[in-house]
């Protein structure tokens, strides 16, 4: 620790700088158009260093967007250097390769000047309603994928780039829409920027520079402290899952632990293919590093430190680590899996820590779009959440995100913004894996189209045929599912009309369970039954526990 800051000052600076973040976020919650950030916390903000390398992050909306931020922002340093910069200058950027890893991910950068001079910057990621394209998982180059914006100025010195933004937003559904979030995320970069001026003014210091590198210095020594406790070796798992059409994706995960310093290598995973469920390398490195910062090292915060003792690799041209014009839309169902390959190499070193497979990881999305009865157009995306896996120490949560941090937000609002009506939505009983302790639950959802015109749904989901796993001797959870009305079972990768008034129903994968289920508290199983969570049946099949000796009161 440097003689000009000491560990009191480094716990109340860094408080306060987070505190940035936070507004930001809040700032972005409160003026954005579209439910997707509002209910559904599907964005990130952040303060970052000169080097583009994070400082703070907010604490809610996608954790693992704000590491993805510094990526971005040290390519866009690539090709705009520091002294092009200016005060009211703001970078846009949803290349996948770049930002967050599809195209519906739009990145914001922003410079941060104190007394005329550059400090540091500004940053933050949201999810458009929509990005232009074709919404189908089964496209096969990006450029079906909507519109790929490159890092260009969306403000140059506080003047808004007005041809080029006419340019994107003509190519979108839904303009007005789009351009209040992103006019949301400039607001929210501008009161960053702000309170970043205003916190060098409050505490004397010039820049940032000795900070950050204090900073740094702190977060990086604490996840090598936590590194360094688990034994060195080599720790290897396989995952399977649905994939696309008839070739099911294998993730192939070794971790290398060798002193304070950890390698994550997916050798052997299975290549990139014509469909929407690649991954970008930066996408694959901020789902890898973000699982084990949960099990590792949950206390302290995050920065760019936490991240440095980690390295991730994937060969290119493998399915995590796609090349470009590759198809990435659904690219979270590979890369959320990425925390069930970690968690089951390291259960039989870190039992304790690990969580069993989550039936969200990866999330169901269901996109619905077309007119309402007025004539107008509307287009909703469902953030839904599966069963988490259960732990060492308790049951697995029911419907809870992870590792994304996306809510359903309310239904309320989905349905006012659109003409669906959900007719169920509730837990689903024996969805979670037996065990020790029992995975969380799934839920079950019943929507009704009641337009007088067919709806549009795009399901964008997994664990149709490879449902979470257990861990330890805990049985998996159970698999997803869709069914339309008059129709049947529809794919989890498939496109579907929904007529006027039709029900479409989803079945959310249950979480996997901990450990062995004959290990299972009585009591545990008795308040199971009563809370209908389990059925007598299950019970006896799973816990060799009789149906009757069990009566809901």
């Amino acid at each position: 620790m440097s003689e000009k800051f000491d560990a009191i000052s480094l716990e109340i600076y860094w408080s306060k700088l987070i505190a940035v973040a936070d507004e930001a976020a809040t700032t972005l919650l409160r003026t954005a158009f579209s439910p997707i950030i509002r209910e559904s916390n599907d964005f990130a903000t952040c303060l970052m260093n000169l080097r583009g390398e994070t400082l703070a992050e907010c604490s809610g909306g996608i954790p693992a967007f704000a590491g993805l931020l510094g990526r971005a922002c040290r390519s866009i340093l690539e090709r705009f250097p520091l002294e092009t910069w200016q005060e009211g200058d703001c970078v846009f950027t949803n290349d996948p390769w770049i930002a967050t890893g599809h195209l519906p991910d739009i990145a914001l950068i922003a410079p941060v000047f104190h007394n005329g001079r550059l400090v540091a910057f500004s940053g933050t990621a949201a999810h458009a309603p929509d990005i232009g394209g074709s919404v189908r998982p089964d496209n096969r180059e990006i450029y079906e994928e909507g519109v790929c914006i490159p890092p260009i100025h969306l403000y140059r010195a506080g003047v808004r780039e007005e041809t080029m933004l006419r340019l994107f937003l003509n190519n979108v559904r839904h303009p007005d829409l789009i351009l209040g979030d992103i006019e949301a995320q400039v607001t929210a970069n501008q009161v960053c920027r702000k309170r970043a001026s205003d916190f060098l003014a409050d505490t004397g210091l010039e820049d940032f520079e000795d900070l950050s590198r204090e900073l740094h210095a702190m977060s990086e020594q604490s996840m090598r402290r936590a590194i360094a406790a688990v034994p060195d070796g080599v720790y290897s798992s396989s995952v399977r899952l649905d994939g696309a059409g008839n070739e099911p994706t294998e993730i192939e995960c070794r971790i290398a632990v060798e002193g304070d310093g950890m390698t994550v290598d997916y050798a052997g995973t299975s290549p990139q293919v014509a469909s929407a469920i690649n991954c970008t390398m930066n996408y694959t490195q901020a789902y890898s590093i973000y699982p084990l910062k949960c099990i590792l090292d949950p206390y302290s915060r995050r920065n760019e430190g936490s991240y440095r003792p980690i390295r991730v690799v994937a060969p290119e041209g493998c399915i995590l680590n796609a090349r470009h014009p590759a198809p990435v839309a659904a690219r979270h169902l590979s890369g959320h899996v990425l925390s069930c390959a970690i968690y089951q190499a390291l259960a039989d070193v870190l039992p304790d820590r690990v969580l069993a497979d989550s039936g969200g990881a990866p999330a169901m999305r269901i996109l619905v779009g077309g007119h309402d009865d007025r004539g107008e157009r509307y287009s909703t995306i469902l953030f839904a959440s599966a069963g988490m896996g259960a732990s060492s120490r308790a049951d697995g949560l029911s419907t809870t995100a992870f590792p994304t941090n996306s809510g359903a937000g309310s239904i309320e609002i989905l349905e006012a913004t659109s003409p669906l009506l959900f007719k169920r939505k509730e837990f689903r009983r024996d969805s979670g894996g037996a065990g020790k302790y029992r995975g969380g639950l799934g839920q079950t959802i019943e929507i009704e189209n009641r337009a007088g015109t067919p709806a549009q749904i795009v399901i964008v989901g997994e664990r149709e045929e490879n449902p979470a796993r257990g861990i330890l001797g805990g049985l998996p959870g159970a698999a997803a599912s869709a069914a339309v009305s008059g129709v049947g079972t529809v794919g989890l990768k498939s496109r579907n009309l929904l007529k006027s008034g039709s029900t479409v129903t989803f079945e959310f994968a249950g979480g996997g369970g901990y450990g062995d289920p004959a290990e299972r508290d009585a009591a545990a199983i008795e308040r199971d039954l009563e809370l209908d969570l389990v059925s007598g049946e299950a019970t006896s099949l799973h816990y060799n526990k009789k149906p009757e000796a069990s009566v809901r009161k």
